[in-house]
């Protein structure tokens, strides 16, 4: 159809009619307020008179009018955003507290943004930093950077929140694992089905917790057992990788420094022909969802990384909220026994 017509010996072109652009001004004037009136009412300001902030919501609805997130989000100072740092988004353990958190931060309209440092100890605080400038609060879950470095680094990252490290003397809130109390019922478990010689898959030198782990079971070896340290790492191809040595080291019982080494180390032993717990016990740390399925499922210490997320949310969202924080919380892990430990060998 054209939209070129005669009239008086004049040729009319005319286009399609323009859409009304809905501003802030027009709900203003719909609504008969101000526009710093509309403006607090979209931005959830309680301080509007009920009536005033139901005219305005009527008006925007009738209009079809959509506050900006761009200008929302610098009236209010804020991005609608917060950041997570994990040091290896492939373990399932750190997927459990994203889930955790992504749903309880949603229900304050708040979305998430990742950071995977790939267990690089001198990316983490660049990429703690550049995270921080886009968001109005930080989780950062494990850490693997120095203390020193943390607290150098805590001004510039408030308000965050910290999961899995433990940082004296840093004004955060702080949500941890007894790793400690975890890897003592690991051993007991293994010392009362007889083993004596027992070896440990270790994580990462930076690992806090790889700390806690050693030092908790050097504390305990001597009269009690004996124990071998294997360096290893957290993937399931650096338990794969390290499984050979364990057949020249005479050790009846491993201790893997979580689940993901615990499954490679059982893979290869199945591979080289040495059955599970017939012959090699297997202990994990974490309780991943997988745990429960190897061949034979895996004993574990069962960390309740669902509370995690949704803890750290409320900490995060009353800091943002210039609140006083909640305790800092240390959950003990839960001795999960299934089908990869036995009593030792003769």
């Amino acid at each position: 159809m054209s939209n070129r017509s005669q009239h008086n010996g004049h040729t009319d072109v005319t286009g399609p009619a323009k859409p009304v652009q809905v501003t802030i001004g027009l709900v203003a004037k719909t609504a008969g307020v101000s526009r710093a009136t509309v403006s607090r009412v979209m931005n959830g300001n309680p301080k509007v008179a009920p009536d005033l902030a139901e005219r305005v919501r009527t008006a925007a609805r009738e209009l079809g009018y959509e506050p900006s997130p761009v200008a929302r989000s610098l009236a209010l100072g804020r991005t609608g955003i917060v950041a997570m740092l994990v040091p290896d988004l492939g373990n399932p353990m750190f997927q459990g507290v994203l889930h955790g958190l992504t749903a309880a931060a949603g229900e304050q309209n708040y979305r998430l943004l990742v950071a995977d440092s790939n267990e690089n100890v001198n990316e983490e605080p660049v990429l703690a930093i550049e995270a921080r400038r886009r968001c109005d609060g930080l989780v950062l879950c494990a850490p693997r950077m120095p203390d020193e470095q943390l607290h150098a680094l805590a001004p510039r990252l408030s308000p965050f929140v910290l999961i899995n490290r433990e940082l004296p003397g840093i004004e955060t809130p702080m949500l941890m694992i007894d790793f400690a109390i975890g890897i003592r019922d690991l051993v007991a478990h293994l010392l009362g089905l007889g083993h004596r010689k027992l070896a440990f898959l270790a994580g990462p030198d930076t690992s806090a917790s790889n700390r806690i782990r050693l030092e908790t079971l050097r504390a305990g070896a001597g009269e009690n057992y004996e124990l071998v340290e294997l360096p290893c790492g957290v993937t399931f191809a650096d338990g794969h990788a390290v499984a050979d040595q364990l057949l020249d080291l005479d050790v009846t019982a491993l201790i893997a420094y979580n689940d993901l080494v615990a499954f490679g180390a059982l893979s290869r032993l199945h591979e080289l022909g040495i059955k599970v717990p017939a012959q090699m016990s297997i202990v994990g740390f974490d309780d991943i969802p997988f745990a429960r399925y190897t061949t034979p499922p895996l004993t574990t210490a069962s960390v309740p990384h669902d509370q995690l997320g949704p803890e750290a949310w409320r900490r995060l969202w009353g800091l943002m909220n210039n609140e006083e924080p909640e305790q800092n919380v240390r959950f003990r892990p839960r001795l999960q026994v299934r089908g990869s430990t036995g009593p030792a060998p003769d």
